[in-house]
This record gives structure tokens, C-alpha cells and sequence, in this order.
């Protein structure tokens, strides 16, 4: 988190808002006039907080702008908080661990928000951790999917779905340990959640030729609903917690990523999945099933009127930070590929706005 001494307004700020309400056609009101920001607001991601509550530190010590605030209010929220509006009550970038939705670019301009500049930062695994004190388990997709989806095809047999039956890792697959399911995630309104479910519960889901055949809200019935009887345990956006209750109950399994595993892993493991280990490599080199790439936004409308954004954008992209060898792969960040951190790099000097090619 920024200094938070270090965010008092300063007298004749409220220049900086009348420049806003001149680049954004917004009228702001003499109440508005006294909400003076000289401090970047940043939120979104609890995975991608730490990288950038490294760079707003840094970047608070070495250059003459104050320190960013950073929260962490996960993806779906920051986000939403992002596309509420222009102004400076409103956040000026967003952190998040899958991309933005459609959807919320929609939300975004309904409120005046069209212009985004899209920041990739690096990749990051989705780790299913236990306690170092237990015994690795080598889970495949197919596994995961039949623990924690709240529907899976009939044991019994037959092209059909019926409320999840399986109490114990054992019943999901006779290999596995005889101990209760017990997996402590992250709620919906996280990014790590989302990629969760896509890429660990849907390639589990796939492996079942009749559901990978579905289509649309069939589709995603059959394989994006998590459980709901308490063997999946929403624990917020605390990935602290998750870790307490590892280290507490060593037979629990808990979801969150790689970096925070690096950064406690004197307390806990990943487990193996599709007999691969989440490491560095095999993250990098796309052999780790469970990863994705990490994001944050920037409000166009924004830039040059809160002071530091465009210095931040520099510092954050530069090859000390996430380069190669920058400090926050030290933090668990995992680089883009050299020609890709150059064209996110021509990206964001331009500040081109985002362009959504697929669909969500």
C-alpha cells in the first residue's frame, strides 16, 4: 500500500480538476472542486498488487511524484470501480489478473470511460497449494473438475449431470488420498477465480468428449459452476488466509497464484497437476496447464492530468522491473518474451487505446 502520508492535497490543485472537466466535457461541481488528487489510484487484482505495490513504492522513492496508492480489491471489482466514471474520485488504473470483459468495456463507455490503454505486465500461474508439511498430490484437470464442479456426469454412466456426489479425494480417483475435499479459492469477483475456472474446471470439464461437444449455456453450465455444500470454500480476496489455514490443516488444498507461493514458500507447495510441478519454467515455457497472463488498465483521460501517470507507466515497463532479470520476476512475475515486452512497450509511449478482438 502507498504512503499514505504522503497524500495530502497541495493549494491550487484544483487546476488539475478544472483540466480534467475541460479534456473530458465533464462539469464537475464546486464540491468536486475541493476533492484535489495529486496521487495516483490505483486498484483490481490481489495477484497483481504486489507487483504493483513494488513499482508505486519504488517509483514514490526515485522520482519527485508521490507514492501511488494501491488496493487490492480483486479484478472484477477494480474493474468495476475503473469503469465507473471520469474523474478523480474515481480510480486511474486497474489491475487484473485475465483480461477485461466485453462487458465491462461496455460499462466503461456507458459512463464516459472510452479510451483504455491494455498494459500486459507478464504471466502467472494458478497454484493449487497445500501445506509443506503434506504429501505432494499429483492431480490431473480431470480431477479438479470432478471435485469442485458443482454438477459432473452421472457415475453411474450416461450423458448426463447430477449434483456433485463425491465427498472424498478418493471417490474422485481411487490413487488420490482418502481425505476429506476440502480447496479454499478466491469468489467471482476475482480474476484468479475466473482463470480458474477456465483454464483448470473447463479443460476437466473437456476431457469428457459429449460435455467438450456442448455448446453456449449448456457448455457452461456443465463446467463453470463451482460448488456450493462447503467442500469449496470462498475465503475473499485474502490469499493470507488461504495460507493460515493450510499451514492449520495440512489435508486442505488451497487456489491462488505463483507469485504468492514464491513469496510463502517456507509455508506451503504446489501441488503437481497433469504431472507438472508450478515453477518459473514451466510457466514460462507453457508446460504448467493452470497459467495466464496479467494485466492492468490505464484511463486515457486520465494521464495527463494526475500527476506521474506516464512516469509510472515508464517505470513499470521498464527492463528493470519486469524485464528478464527486473526486480519483480524476483517478486514471482513471470516476463513476457523479449519482442513482446517491446511491442506492450510501443503500446504504451503511444497510448493506443485497447481493441478487443474476441469475444467473451
Amino acid at each position: 500500500m502507498g504512503n499514505q502520508s504522503k497524500h495530502s492535497p497541495r493549494p491550487g490543485r484544483s487546476l488539475l480538476l478544472g483540466a480534467l472537466a475541460a479534456a473530458t466535457g465533464i462539469v464537475l461541481c464546486q464540491a468536486d472542486a475541493q476533492q484535489v488528487r495529486d496521487y495516483i489510484n490505483i486498484v483490481g487484482s490481489s495477484t497483481v498488487y504486489p507487483f504493483a505495490t513494488v513499482v508505486a513504492e519504488r517509483f514514490g522513492r526515485a522520482t519527485q511524484f508521490k507514492t501511488p496508492k494501491v488496493e487490492s480489491t480483486g479484478s472484477g471489482g477494480g474493474l468495476k470501480l475503473f469503469c465507473s466514471g471520469i474523474g478523480v474520485e474515481h480510480p486511474d488504473i486497474a489491475n487484473s489478473s485475465r483480461r477485461i470483459l466485453a462487458t465491462e468495456v461496455q460499462t466503461c463507455a456507458q459512463n464516459g470511460v472510452n479510451d483504455i490503454v491494455e498494459v500486459k505486465i507478464g504471466y502467472d500461474g494458478i497454484v493449487i497449494a497445500q501445506a509443506k508439511s503434506a504429501a505432494r498430490v499429483d492431480l490431473s484437470l480431470r480431477d479438479v473438475y470432478l471435485a469442485l464442479a458443482k454438477d459432473v456426469p452421472n457415475p453411474a454412466g450416461g450423458q448426463t449431470l447430477v449434483a456433485n456426489p463425491y465427498r472424498r479425494w478418493s471417490d474422485v480417483n481411487p490413487r488420490l488420498p482418502a481425505v476429506d475435499i476440502e480447496v479454499y479459492g478466491p469468489p467471482p469477483t476475482s480474476g484468479t477465480r475466473d482463470s480458474f475456472v477456465e483454464l483448470a474446471m473447463e479443460g476437466g470439464c473437456k476431457t469428457f468428449p459429449w460435455i467438450a461437444a456442448l455448446k453456449g449455456e449448456e457448455y457452461s453450465a456443465a463446467c463453470r459452476p463451482m460448488r456450493e455444500d462447503n467442500r469449496y470454500i470462498e475465503a475473499g480476496e485474502n490469499d493470507n488466509l488461504i495460507v493460515q489455514k493450510l499451514e492449520s490443516n495440512p489435508k486442505a488444498l488451497g487456489i491462488f497464484g505463483y507469485s504468492f507461493l514464491e513469496q510463502n514458500s517456507d509455508k506451503v507447495q504446489g501441488s503437481i497437476v497433469d504431472g507438472v510441478t508450478p515453477d518459473f519454467d514451466t510457466i514460462a515455457d507453457g508446460s504448467y496447464a493452470i497459467a495466464r497472463p496479467l494485466f492492468f488498465y490505464v484511463k486515457k483521460a486520465h494521464v495527463n492530468v494526475i500527476p506521474g501517470i506516464r512516469e509510472y507507466l515508464k517505470e513499470f515497463t521498464s527492463d528493470s522491473a519486469w524485464g528478464e532479470f527486473g526486480y519483480l520476476s524476483d517478486k514471482g512475475l513471470v516476463p513476457l518474451p523479449e519482442q513482446e515486452r517491446r511491442e506492450v512497450v510501443a503500446r504504451v509511449q503511444s497510448l493506443e487505446n485497447l481493441h478487443l478482438t474476441e469475444t467473451h
